[in-house]
């Protein structure tokens, strides 16, 4: 008599593997704006239970979650988090009431087994890279979203690896959704530009990175430090960057890539997004 399993993941059910997303979100005011990047985000959310596989579950990296090792939310009612100065009254008064999904967070930790992932049960929440691009795909809230952490002092190829890990989930209804920005600089933003206008370092760090995803080189997303000054320009600080990695690391060899928003915000922070399925 075969031993009787548990399945890795108890409390979601088998599907059709799930794509993957990264979404360049760029400015908190796209998710009220009616603009092209939210245009495009609502457009997206139409695509799951038409073209995509309806999702049971979102588990979101957002570039604005920064800890000391990995957390996952595991709490029953995240909150949405303002994290943001300077900007309408509006954009304060959004709020997104997705549920969580603490037991399904539990077995998530469990699953990933290098580096350890912590369970936060009240301080963190749904920060505004997650909410802003969720809120325009997902306007009822009724899928429950789980946000993971990013340690920003870990290298590259340990946030890639933990992508991997998740790529698991695409099989029991997970959306794994990465928001962050492919270059990401606000020092040199200006605010007049075009979406066709861009810095020359800009275009060339955002059109080596698309190379990379159209001919499937994702582990070499995780050498773009080698990229020097060119990298430095594109991001001063890099926490923009790393959500893709956990996006490229989920996809597998089959998976193809799409892009969608391939254009610039102020100039300096690329709005490319990408779902591979």
């Amino acid at each position: 008599m075969n031993p009787v399993t548990t399945p890795p993941f108890a409390t979601l059910k088998p599907s059709s593997r799930m794509p993957v997303v990264f979404l360049g979100h760029g400015s908190p005011m796209n998710a009220i704006e009616d603009n092209a990047y939210r245009q495009s985000w609502q457009g997206l959310g139409a695509e799951f239970g038409a073209n995509y596989p309806a999702p049971q579950l979102i588990v979101c990296i957002s570039a604005h979650w920064l800890t000391r090792g990995w957390q996952i939310t595991a709490m029953d009612a995240p909150k949405t988090i303002h994290d943001f100065g300077g900007f309408p009254q509006a954009l304060f008064d959004q709020h997104y009431p997705a549920p969580g999904a603490p037991a399904t967070a539990r077995e998530i930790a469990q699953a990933i087994t290098v580096p350890p992932i912590a369970l936060d049960t009240q301080e963190w929440g749904l920060d505004h890279g997650t909410w802003s691009v969720l809120k325009p795909m997902f306007p009822a809230a009724s899928i429950p979203v789980l946000q993971l952490s990013m340690d920003y002092d870990r290298p590259a190829a340990e946030h890639f690896a933990v992508g991997q890990q998740l790529s698991k989930l695409r099989d029991y209804g997970v959306l794994i959704v990465g928001s962050g920005n492919i270059v990401h600089s606000l020092r040199t933003m200006k605010r007049d530009a075009a979406p066709n206008q861009a810095y020359d370092w800009a275009i060339d760090f955002d059109q080596k990175t698309a190379t990379l995803i159209e001919q499937k080189q994702l582990p070499a997303l995780n050498d773009f430090q080698k990229l020097g000054s060119l990298a430095q320009l594109a991001h001063p600080t890099f926490e923009h960057y790393l959500p893709l990695l956990y996006a490229a690391g989920a996809v597998d060899a089959r998976d193809n890539p799409r892009f969608f928003n391939a254009d610039f915000q102020g100039a300096s922070i690329s709005m490319r997004s990408v779902i591979w399925n």
